[in-house]
């Protein structure tokens, strides 16, 4: 069994802002497989289908993003899920607009919402980050949580998706064919491996 998370806030407001990019992911990769967001339970929407014959929940916590690791850590022990079956989508500023870093596990870094999902469970599990880049003349929390802008969207969309996608090649093929095919440095830009 697996769990892909998409990381992010819940409630109209947040919907479509840079912080809910993992969210999107997981929305992307639900239409794209016909599945149904419908449960709630764990602190989280979620839903399940088969890949590769094995069964997998699309998860998107709405414990709000600080303390997305209670809804993970929930369902991780609940099913008796090891960590390399947990796979997180989410944003991250450290990376510029329009790149993709798929890695099998490492540190939280400066992301509050992996930061409460590593001290619950730990840090080995499977992580994409999907790249927003920073403004720094804008206090943090406002960049995060403010919607992208157009121009931007162009750029993210594609990224959101190939990230979804992402995820189910970690499923099907395991994170090192996920990290040669999908690892985008620069916007649009798979590296040479």
């Amino acid at each position: 069994m697996y769990i892909i998370a998409g990381l992010g806030n819940p409630g109209k407001e947040y919907t479509s802002s840079r912080h809910n990019s993992g969210y999107m992911a997981v929305e992307y990769l639900a239409e794209k497989l016909d599945i149904k967001l419908n449960k709630l339970k764990f602190n989280s929407v979620y839903g399940d289908t088969s890949i590769n014959g094995e069964k997998v929940m699309l998860v998107k916590p709405v414990t709000y993003m600080n303390r997305s690791g209670i809804a993970i850590m929930e369902i991780v022990k609940f099913y008796k899920i090891p960590t390399e079956n947990l796979i997180v989508i989410y944003d991250d500023i450290d990376i510029p607009l329009g790149t993709l870093r798929i890695r099998p596990c490492g540190s939280a870094g400066t992301h509050n919402g992996m930061k409460s999902i590593v001290e619950g469970i730990g840090s080995e599990f499977p992580r994409i980050r999907i790249g927003i880049g920073k403004n720094e003349e804008m206090d943090l929390a406002d960049y995060v949580l403010q919607k992208f802008s157009l121009s931007e969207k162009d750029i993210v969309a594609p990224i959101i998706e190939k990230a979804a996608e992402s995820a189910v090649e970690i499923i099907k093929n395991g994170i090192d064919s996920a990290m040669q095919k999908f690892n985008i440095n620069k916007q649009g830009e798979t590296p040479l491996i």
